[in-house]
């Protein structure tokens, strides 16, 4: 990472995500990389929202100037400065188009939902989506925070994952079925599958008060074409008498998508999932609640 720089925060209304984002960056980065600057701006400026900042105050923060910004301003201002260039752009919309700025910059987005999207909501329900919308984006600093600096590692050429199991041949079964790949080679102590036309998807999980040891998994998964082969993995799973957890539906929170839950022969959850396409983003509900998906799709 450069040894000095912008990072600019981006939403609609420059009101509450961005100003908290920018606001909660500062404090985390200052003692680490003080000669990085934060700066959030907006499509549609509005004044700041006050639970913004009440929530802000929570913990011991404030925004930077009591005021919104547009983009173009925060744009300008960053070419003014030419000791900190913008490097880096956070969207923060979920539901809202985001705004476009500086191309060929590097950027990230954090759909976060609007906590102001529901105004009439009765006031310690307005103020729990604020406190939740703040401590999400924190969440997510604390991890751009540890990344910011990261050394370099060694060069892998592969990765490996291993579960431990009860039964090795009900399980060479069940992951033969799932991978749609026979096992390389197997022992009387394991299996091993490799090659096969998989892309690696490894995702380090939070563990939610869950006691953590050697044999500590909480899911695998695997992601298909779309939300017709999520439905058609249903039948097969049925058919081949694998336990299903969840059925088939639709989740919106956290990142989109149509989803099935098994269980292998011990007990871990597989996840079979597709990315919901910009169409059917759209059909979002106002209450975000996952919808079920029917056997026979329309």
């Amino acid at each position: 990472m450069n040894e000095t720089g912008t990072i600019l925060f981006l939403c609609v209304a420059n009101s509450a995500r961005s100003q908290m984002a920018e606001a909660l960056a500062r404090a985390r980065f200052a003692k680490r990389f003080p000669a990085w600057r934060m700066v959030s701006a907006g499509s549609a400026p509005k004044p700041i929202h006050p639970l913004a900042v009440a929530v802000l105050a929570e913990v011991g923060l404030a925004p930077l100037d009591g005021a919104s910004r547009s983009v173009d301003e925060a744009v300008r201002e960053g070419a003014a400065r030419d000791a900190a260039p913008i490097r880096l752009v956070i969207t923060l919309c979920a539901e809202e188009v985001c705004p476009v700025a500086l191309a060929g910059v590097a950027r990230l987005h954090w759909p976060i939902a609007d906590p102001a999207a529901d105004p009439a909501a009765a006031p310690e329900a307005l103020l729990e989506r604020f406190r939740a919308a703040r401590d999400q984006i924190d969440g997510r600093l604390a991890t751009l925070e540890a990344l910011f600096d990261l050394p370099e590692g060694p060069a892998p050429t592969e990765f490996h994952a291993s579960v431990r199991v009860r039964d090795l041949a009900a399980s060479t079964r069940f992951y033969a079925w799932l991978l749609g790949v026979r096992p390389r080679e197997w022992t009387h102590r394991y299996s091993t599958f490799a090659g096969g036309p998989l892309t690696t998807n490894f995702v380090v999980l939070v563990a939610d008060g869950k006691e953590l040891h050697h044999d500590t998994l909480y899911h695998l998964g695997i992601g298909v074409a779309d939300r017709a082969a999520v439905v058609a993995a249903w039948s097969h799973a049925e058919a081949a008498g694998i336990p299903v957890v969840k059925p088939p539906r639709t989740t919106w929170r956290g990142t989109p998508l149509h989803e099935l839950w098994l269980e292998d022969p011990d007990g871990t959850l597989i996840e079979i999932y597709a990315r919901l396409t910009p169409e059917e983003l759209s059909q979002m509900p106002a209450d975000q609640e996952p919808i079920f998906l029917p056997k026979n799709l329309p």
